[in-house]
């Protein structure tokens, strides 16, 4: 069992209904070509650092599908429905603060400002995702 994320390189201030729509380009084919955000590389860099989508693949991995997708604009990703993605999940979080990125999570069809309030991260989740 999986879910999906996507993490979109869109205005803070965009609308709830002008994410949505970016996310659904970004899964479409007709999908912009260009250079990558510089927020989009170094949220992936960051990223696979830690959870490497490419072999040899950690026996740990998040990921359900492999390699990530990216785009110009946007990274979107299938993370095992297990506590393997705990951390994983607070790493995406919080890099997506660091890099100014909005997450949108199509399941709950709910989107996430890097401004966005966000309950206190947990200690233990925090030292797995600094090992």
């Amino acid at each position: 069992m999986s879910f999906g994320l996507v993490v979109l390189a869109v205005d803070p201030d965009a609308t709830d209904v002008a994410v949505r729509a970016m996310a659904v380009q970004c899964q479409s084919l007709h999908h912009p070509e260009g250079e990558l955000n510089e927020r989009i590389v170094g949220f992936y860099e960051n990223l696979r650092a830690r959870y490497p989508d490419s072999p040899p693949y950690d026996h740990d991995s998040p990921w359900m599908d492999m390699p990530l997708n990216i785009g110009i604009d946007h990274i979107s990703m299938h993370l095992s429905f297990s506590e393997r993605s705990t951390p994983a999940l607070q790493l995406i979080d919080r890099l997506a603060r660091r890099y100014d990125l909005t997450i949108y999570d199509p399941q709950r069809d709910e989107v996430t400002r890097p401004t966005d309030v966000r309950a206190p991260e947990d200690p233990t989740i925090l030292a797995l995702i600094e090992e």
